[in-house]
């Protein structure tokens, strides 16, 4: 793996788990009224824009990053949905 790919997954990684604490906290309280149903929704069309920009470059840390950030914020998404 080269600096360059490591520095990708570093990156990758860390803007992932941020969104791990807000999921956690949503799945634990059900609590969504602060959250914006609009950034919500944004949010998630650009994360699974950039991972299929990613599947069509090839490029492993953008493909990595944005399918599991996409797992969380669709989750989170879902959440906002289901309880308002």
């Amino acid at each position: 793996m080269s600096g360059l790919e490591i520095l990708g997954f570093t990156a990758a990684i860390a803007t992932t788990l941020c969104w791990l604490p807000q999921a956690l906290k949503t799945l634990r309280t059900k609590d969504t009224k602060s959250l914006s149903l609009v950034t919500q929704s944004a949010l998630a069309l650009g994360v699974a824009l950039w991972l299929i920009y990613g599947i069509m470059i090839g490029d492993a840390p953008i493909i990595f990053a944005n399918a599991v950030t996409f797992v969380i914020v669709l989750s989170i998404l879902l959440m906002k949905l289901r309880y308002g």
